[in-house]
């Protein structure tokens, strides 16, 4: 049985994780009524200066600045021009406000951090959920009440009002010790106590995590920074509408997963993290923690199959239909309608490397890191010209850049797979990984469901896009869908049961 530390981890990591999908379930339903709305309202390319340009310039602050510093912290027990985008009005006023927005952001970190370590998971719940309103409710009203020449202002001004908001947020959480003045803590070296103002491990950590973090946040938001710079603001709205609508799920349920896992794996391993790449056992953690972890990744790793299956099953054949109903007429003609069909294998591959990615950030040591960036050198490379090739060679436009990033999560995922391997071998933990793809029978199902909806989607070829032109095509997938789980219930219940069973007894 786990100890009773990883017991306690584990349940409040799962219940922060049901509370993160709730607010994510929350804020994209928020910002996705709101998208609609706005996406009637701003032109394209204001649409798309917001969300990839502003959006890409807030990441890159706050991604640089924190994301290092975060994860080590965790372990601690306890050829366009761009001057059309700066020639609309209040250009460098909305990207001041977007300054603003990031530095309250920052300023809240210490905070975070704070209330992460205590596991007090509900005090980011409750900011989050608050600011993600007041940001949707100023951003529309600064939209419905002024002119279009506003409308750059209006999303900068919901993002500060977001970024104040989660500031005042966790002050009145940790409102018992504001004091930020730096101290010097005891640190126990070569058998004897120095006072200094950062613990080493972890200062070395931080910082190999923090120079990590530029090729990382390339190869994450590298989509956006060419995008940024090849495509005309037209098509960039359109990107932005079919990012936003291709990450909901992405967002909602992936994020939290990724967020938790990373906390979970962090305390379980920390012990580990400065041998994870050697041939030792435990120490002052269990053989039984370590195997809790193994089937908590096993069980993300066995949902992500489903996904998986379940996305390149049915959407590919239902896209079209699905993209008549919730992309707005003048998107229909960007690039949106082909980067959405990419999503549906970019999905799975960012669920696969999330999960993955957070194990691994979680175990590596500085010399793990060291190792990765290097690779990640690689895969930038090879990104970059990926994209290239896909986007221009072969003429995909946008949507080869998607491809490339498919591509990309695929060898970060792949890395951090093999690295899995290795951290669970070394222990001496043994993991049936094959409980990872569900068994023979529900792929059957899933291969012969596919052939059932494309036969089904060629015979409604030159039909009206329409749900009452399409209805008996709709209720193939209906059944296929209904087989596909009753296959899954028949044949995976057993197994799927001994992986609950075994995270009810850790908690």
């Amino acid at each position: 049985m786990a100890s009773e530390k990883t017991k306690s981890l584990l349940s409040a990591t799962l219940a922060s994780g049901s509370s993160l999908v709730l607010l994510q379930l929350f804020s994209r339903i928020v910002t996705f009524v709101l998208n609609q709305a706005l996406v009637r309202l701003v032109s394209p390319q204001v649409f798309g200066t917001t969300s990839i340009q502003f959006e890409l310039l807030l990441s890159t602050i706050l991604f640089l600045s924190r994301e290092g510093v975060r994860n080590a912290l965790l372990r601690a027990q306890s050829e366009h021009s761009s001057s059309s985008t700066s020639s609309q009005p209040h250009f460098h006023a909305a990207v001041a406000f977007y300054v603003l927005a990031a530095l309250s952001e920052l300023l809240s970190e210490p905070m975070y951090i704070r209330t992460q370590n205590e596991l007090r998971f509900h005090v980011r719940v409750r900011a989050e959920g608050t600011a993600v309103m007041l940001k949707t409710i100023t951003t529309f009203l600064v939209l419905v009440t002024t002119s279009e020449e506003w409308a750059l202002v209006a999303f900068a001004l919901g993002q500060t009002a977001y970024g104040l908001t989660m500031l005042v947020a966790f002050a009145v959480a940790c409102r018992d010790n504001l004091d930020f003045r730096l101290r010097q803590v005891p640190v126990t070296i070569h058998d004897h106590t120095e006072n200094m103002y950062f613990e080493p491990a972890l200062f070395k950590l931080s910082v190999a995590m923090t120079g990590q973090s530029l090729i990382k946040h390339f190869l994450t938001e590298g989509d956006k920074f060419l995008v940024s710079r090849l495509s005309p603001l037209a098509d960039q709205g359109g990107y932005a509408v079919a990012a936003n609508y291709g990450s909901l799920v992405a967002r909602i349920v992936f994020q939290p997963i990724e967020e938790t896992a990373r906390v979970f794996f962090s305390k379980t391993l920390a012990s580990s993290s400065s041998s994870a790449s050697e041939d030792k056992s435990p120490t002052s953690q269990t053989k039984e923690a370590l195997q809790t972890a193994s089937t908590v990744l096993l069980t993300l790793l066995l949902a992500f199959t489903h996904l998986l299956l379940l996305l390149i099953t049915f959407a590919p054949p239902f896209l079209p239909l699905a993209l008549s109903l919730a992309l707005p007429r003048k998107y229909l003609a960007t690039s949106a309608p082909a980067i959405l069909g990419v999503y549906i294998y970019y999905i799975p591959a960012m669920a696969y490397n999330g999960v993955l990615e957070a194990f691994f950030a979680s175990a590596a040591s500085p010399a793990d890191l060291r190792a990765q960036a290097r690779w990640m050198l690689v895969f930038s490379a090879a990104f970059v010209a990926g994209a290239a090739a896909l986007a221009r060679g072969l003429g995909l436009g946008d949507a080869g850049l998607v491809w490339a990033n498919v591509a990309n999560l695929a060898l970060r995922a792949g890395y951090a797979w093999a690295f899995v391997r290795r951290f669970f071998s070394a222990r001496g933990v043994s993991v049936e990984w094959r409980r990872a793809v569900p068994p023979l029978p529900v792929l059957t199902s899933f291969a012969a469901a596919g052939a059932a909806v494309r036969v089904s989607a060629r015979a409604h070829v030159g039909a009206p896009v329409n749900v009452l032109a399409q209805t008996g095509h709709v209720a193939v997938g209906v059944v296929g869908v209904l087989g596909c789980l009753v296959t899954c219930v028949l044949f995976e219940r057993r197994s799927v049961m001994q992986l609950v069973d075994s995270l009810r007894k850790a908690r």
